[in-house]
């Protein structure tokens, strides 16, 4: 047992000690707390009394169920900037521009509840009759010197009146990398000036919670936030970390500044990021009368692991097949909006005694006419997919814990019809299929007779305001990157991009020291995005092992991406690729490592002149080709689903750190250059109006990303 005399009651109007202990546990995890409450019972106060006698739990504020849009919050706003961000923790090996520097972040739903969590806890304190208290989050434990390491601390800053009234005292913490400037006050004591990251242990007194809430707003995450406020606050920290966070407990946040982390280098790392939550309760069914959110709930639950059917008339004949014998080796385990199977639900529930049933209702109340009596006795639930609780009601239902976004709003795509699967025999390029990711989203290659499900094509909306953009390439009208991503060996540089107004670009990659890189690279990006349309490129591609020439469809949470890519090792070959992640706009879905990509032969030598590469993407099929000519194509769920968010269009050069992907980096070739003639789009342009029209209301978003409803998106030569 250790004892600390800085913590018990008031013996006198002079005496100073910690009178009160918060701990910030979400209820959702009561072992965290039985974990520390057992650290607190072996500490004692002056009298001998463990701490725990002086500890109060708070609620945590549980982003799961938190239901305020932050944009509406006076004590927090969700917007930040990597300048805040670097503000704290500085990155000398980087090379950030002014835009990157200003491009705003929005936090995560995590640590928006973080922050208000601490908000609330400093609200306790202000109105309290304690003069400091100390907070805890559920994930610490106490250093075996806490007591003795405290106390010395304490003392030497009860030692002068003026140091006494301290605002904030870290006991901890974590120093950023290069670390923080600060001034000494002791042995025991240090006055940071900016740079301690967490606040999972703090002392406060009551003037300085009065002080953090009359700074409200919070901006940005809240141990950032607190660090900008340090200049007009009195904040001391032990010389070391005295309270520490536990390693073997998973955290609950997520981090909404990695991906600006990455763009500038400051990340290096890369491997999978597979999506390893899987369900456990299917098969699953969803019947409804039109217009009654049935779409979103297909969405929702692929945002749970599902792989989930949706929106068709009939199933493909062997999936309809297997699902009749209740069979394991079905390729869906949801099913939602399938015509044909409304009138099996006798037979299902036979088949399948512990099937998941969902029944929709609409505007009006009102469920599908039949289903509820031929589900009476099943275990089904009656879902609103405009109530604010449709997260709790569907994963209660389904034992899942919902993800840490709002639920999806999707209109209804109706009953799609489905048609005949096309024979590769169309195809003029042999392929081969590359190792895939093992995601939800993918279906697995042991579904080898598996060949996706053709939907009939509809016209699309929009379709007859396509532009065709077919004009030279213009600065005005590409971003010339600089920045970069985990996999990359370089930064981006504008300069490394040499426009000609006849013979189009050259981009190159060199040796060069830029800090967080050895290698410079070029890429250029879309102003625009875009949904759906006819996307393709003229170009010549590096044939130096180790770098990569894509021409490819983008965008980030969730992570989409169509691809092109010529590997310099083997410019024989061209790689098509399709990641999919489902959610709506600033949904943190951005799992995959290969995605899933497959090889097509050309039958020439990509690096030695000038071919055309197209893709065409469409909501039932994406299609691409060489030269004009068909040499792949994917169906729906063949083997993803398709994308179905606006992205922006992206030509590059690059060396990669994956030697799987296009080998090991041969430095004695660089420089290298790839050589882009044209580039053209006839396509849709997303507006900023349609793209809220098609988000799903999510509040957890990561780095906004500007869409700039350009008169043309790239202005490429015929």
């Amino acid at each position: 047992m250790q004892t600390s005399v800085a913590f018990g009651a008031k013996q006198s109007p002079t005496t100073r000690t910690i009178e009160k202990i918060y701990v910030i546990n979400l209820d959702r995890e009561p072992c965290r707390w039985s974990r520390v409450k057992l650290e607190l019972g072996r500490i004692r106060d002056r009298f001998g009394i463990d701490l725990l006698s002086l500890t109060e739990r708070y609620a945590a504020v549980d982003a799961r169920f938190f239901l305020q849009d932050p944009s509406k919050d006076s004590e927090v706003d969700p917007y930040y900037t990597l300048a805040d961000q670097l503000f704290v923790e500085p990155q000398p090996l980087t090379l950030p521009t002014s835009y990157e520097l200003d491009a705003p972040i929005r936090m995560s739903r995590a640590e928006v509840a973080v922050a208000k969590s601490h908000i609330e806890v400093w609200k306790k304190i202000a109105q309290g009759t304690q003069e400091y208290a100390l907070i805890l989050e559920d994930d610490v434990w106490f250093h075996p010197d806490f007591a003795r390491h405290l106390d010395r601390a304490w003392n030497d800053l009860m030692a002068d009146d003026q140091q006494g009234s301290f605002d904030v005292l870290y006991v901890s913490y974590m120093e950023v990398k290069h670390g923080a400037p600060k001034s000494l006050v002791s042995k025991q004591v240090f006055r940071p000036v900016r740079g301690l990251w967490y606040l999972s242990g703090y002392i406060l007194s009551k003037k300085g919670a009065e002080k953090l809430l009359s700074m409200l707003p919070c901006r940005g995450p809240v141990d950032l936030w607190i660090n900008h406020q340090f200049c007009a606050l009195e904040v001391y920290a032990t010389k070391r970390s005295v309270i520490l966070q536990r390693t073997d407990a998973t955290s609950t946040n997520s981090y909404s500044i990695l991906p600006a982390l990455s763009t500038i280098g400051a990340i290096n790392s890369e491997g999978a990021a597979l999506f390893n939550t899987r369900p456990t309760k299917f098969p699953v069914f969803v019947f409804g009368s039109p217009n009654s959110g049935l779409s979103s709930i297909g969405m929702a639950l692929l945002m749970l692991g599902y792989r989930c059917c949706s929106d068709l008339k009939d199933l493909p004949s062997e999936e309809l097949k297997r699902l009749r014998e209740g069979n394991v080796e079905r390729v869906f385990n949801a099913y939602v909006n399938i015509g044909c199977i409304e009138s099996m639900i006798v037979d299902l529930r036979h088949s399948y005694p512990h099937a998941k049933y969902i029944v929709t209702t609409d505007a009006a109340g009102q469920t599908a006419s039949g289903v509820l009596a031929d589900l009476e006795g099943a275990d089904f639930v009656v879902l609103d997919c405009d109530d604010v609780n449709a997260w709790r009601t569907l994963c209660e239902h389904l034992r899942c814990a919902p993800p840490l976004c709002s639920f999806p709003k999707q209109g209804d795509l109706g009953q799609r019809h489905i048609g005949e699967t096309p024979g590769q025999s169309a195809l003029t390029k042999k392929s081969e299929i590359a190792e895939r990711d093992r995601s939800p989203w993918v279906v697995e290659s042991s579904h080898r007779a598996w060949s996706g499900i053709r939907v009939i094509p509809q016209p699309l909306a929009g379709e007859d305001d396509w532009v065709d953009d077919s004009e030279r390439l213009d600065l005005r009208r590409w971003s010339a990157r600089s920045d970069t991503f985990t996999g990359n060996l370089a930064l981006f540089r504008p300069q490394n991009i040499e426009f000609d107004e006849d013979e189009g670009a050259t981009i190159h990659v060199r040796r060069e020291e830029l800090g967080a890189r050895q290698y410079s690279a070029g890429a250029l990006t879309s102003h625009a995005d875009y949904l759906f349309g006819r996307f393709e490129s003229t170009f010549q591609a590096s044939n130096v092992s180790g770098v990569v020439t894509g021409f490819f469809l983008h965008r980030n949470s969730p992570h989409q991406e169509i691809d092109i890519e010529i590997a310099g090792n083997l410019p024989n070959r061209l790689l098509v690729n399709v990641f999919y992640n489902p959610g709506g706009e600033g949904a943190q879905f951005d799992y995959g490592y290969r995605g899933a990509p497959s090889y097509i032969e050309l039958g020439f030598d990509a690096s030695k002149g000038m071919h055309c590469y197209a893709i065409e993407w469409t909501p039932w099929e994406i299609r691409w080709f060489v030269d004009d000519l068909l040499v792949h194509r994917r169906l729906l769920w063949e083997p993803t689903p398709i994308p179905h968010l606006p992205m922006k269009l992206h030509f590059n050069t690059w060396p990669t750190r994956s030697s799987e992907l296009a080998g090991r980096l041969n430095t004695r070739r660089l420089p290298t250059v790839a050589y882009v003639k044209s580039i053209r789009a006839l396509a849709h342009r997303a507006s900023v109006h349609e793209q809220k029209a098609r988000a799903f209301h999510n509040l957890d978003g990561t780095v906004i990303n500007g869409v700039q409803n350009e008169d043309t998106l790239l202005q490429p030569r015929p």
